[in-house]
């Protein structure tokens, strides 16, 4: 009998937390008392709305207070330096704050994907150095309304925080998710336009597909002069068969045939059919029942449009 996908998910995940667990406890047992005199101990790392790099460090007690201070991101031969704050804490040590926005096209360190080291560098005079960032535990989500940003809201591109085994702190870079991403829902008396962009994907020759209950609406796409594309479909053909909701999904397909829903993914809200509620609105499609159409978010973030029967009066 084959295992299914979620055992195995389940089964990786206790894995990986073991491994977490026992390099966290090389860290703190063996590197950190060896290490504790060159290295920065960092008390506070995340990445906040998918892009920026937060950190908060404490510094070895043998620094002294430096002219400048700058975090040092490199893989391989590249390089890029980012400000960072270095003061004195109440008790007397230093302590470090630095924010470092991810990717060129934010205006941020032009990171491609693969693991970046991450060093604090100090200059006092001409004297540089270069301490590592020790990283003992990893972020642990946290709860409420919104969760961690998993992705860059502008590119996709994904950032996270990692470590190596002697527990020195480094950004891991992915490409975007493949995806195609809501950006304006737009509900007229004829019809419905979405418009979209692609993530992670270059589709050729793209049609759209308005799928519900066995019926489909091919609509052609058009790409728009600022690289987001549109949708439009008439309302004349998605009115209900019978008297209840009929529920519309979207999708996106190229020559390839591969296709993909049209959704909102790039947000930190645990609750996308809440939080991003779109009003319905009556319509009278020309020869028809009017309508109460309705655009919405599943909880998985896919573009839903519901068309309920209006009731007649009389």
């Amino acid at each position: 009998m084959i295992p299914r996908r979620s055992h195995l998910r389940a089964a990786r995940g206790r894995l990986e937390a073991c491994a977490s667990a026992l390099r966290s406890w090389l860290i703190l047992r063996v590197f950190l008392p060896r290490r504790s005199r060159r290295t920065a101990r960092l008390k506070y790392a995340a990445v906040l709305d998918g892009q920026t790099v937060n950190l908060h460090a404490e510094l070895p007690r043998s620094v002294r207070l430096p002219d400048h201070a700058e975090l040092v991101l490199t893989r391989g031969r590249r390089h890029h330096a980012s400000p960072a704050r270095v003061y004195e804490g109440g008790d007397g040590t230093l302590l470090m704050d630095a924010a470092v926005l991810l990717g060129a096209e934010v205006g941020g360190a032009p990171v491609d994907p693969g693991r970046w080291q991450v060093r604090l560098q100090l200059r006092t005079g001409r004297r540089t150095r270069r301490i590592p960032l020790l990283l003992v535990e990893l972020p642990t989500p946290y709860e409420g309304p919104t969760k961690p940003m998993t992705a860059s809201g502008v590119t996709g591109q994904r950032h996270r925080i990692g470590r190596s085994v002697t527990g020195n702190m480094r950004v891991v870079t992915a490409v975007a998710k493949p995806g195609a991403e809501v950006v304006k829902v737009h509900i007229t008396h004829a019809g419905i336009s979405v418009d979209f962009r692609l993530l992670g994907i270059r589709i050729d020759e793209p049609r759209a597909e308005f799928i519900a209950s066995g019926r489909r609406l091919r609509q052609p796409v058009t790409v728009l002069a600022d690289g987001t594309a549109r949708v439009e479909v008439p309302l004349e053909g998605m009115g209900p068969r019978r008297s209840r909701p009929e529920h519309w999904d979207v999708a996106v397909t190229g020559a390839s045939g591969r296709t993909f829903r049209l959704g909102r993914r790039l947000h930190d809200v645990r609750n996308p059919l809440r939080v991003f509620a779109m009003r319905a609105t009556a319509i009278a499609p020309r020869g028809q029942r009017p309508l109460l159409v309705q655009p919405r978010y599943t909880p998985a973030g896919n573009l839903r449009i519901t068309c309920t029967p209006m009731p007649e009066i009389g």
